[in-house]
């Protein structure tokens, strides 16, 4: 039988049967053109991506530190419950009061050791009265700022 890839062109076409027309081979490679496109498309939905987890990644750590101080503000709490009065630092809470009369009520410590921020920062709690403030340094680790995270009690 007459096959059309291994007769001659001019053959097939004087050949007085009918031939069935050849099926063009598939393509082995790509062209120039849709390599570009592909990467073109690559290069846009990284740009997307890239631009949507850099703020993820700070908006994860703000959350974090807030629950963190959250749950500081809890300890306070069982602190002024149990003392009768708001401690004067976050140590207070490992180590127990200074004061020597609240020293004999301590029976235990409220935290086993101080956390730090979700930047590995230092958390700091002042005291004016009645009301306290644990305050983190955020993002730039420096206290008295914009970014810094607040919980007040």
């Amino acid at each position: 039988m007459l096959n059309c890839h291994t007769l001659p062109f001019r053959m097939i076409q004087t050949s007085r049967r009918p031939v069935a027309r050849c099926r063009t081979t598939a393509r082995s490679a790509f062209t120039l053109l849709e390599l570009l496109l592909v990467l073109a498309i690559l290069v846009v939905l990284g740009g997307i991506v890239l631009v949507n987890f850099t703020g993820a990644q700070t908006d994860a750590n703000k959350n974090a530190t807030t629950t963190q101080l959250n749950a500081l503000k809890q300890s306070v709490q069982y602190f002024q419950i149990r003392m009768n009065s708001l401690p004067q630092s976050l140590e207070e809470l490992k180590d127990g009061p200074s004061d020597a009369a609240k020293k004999a009520k301590w029976t235990a410590p409220i935290i086993t050791e101080i956390p730090k921020d979700a930047w590995g920062n230092d958390i700091n709690m002042s005291v004016k009265g009645n009301t306290y403030e644990i305050r983190s340094g955020g993002i730039d680790g420096q206290l008295q700022t914009d970014d810094d995270i607040i919980v007040s009690g």
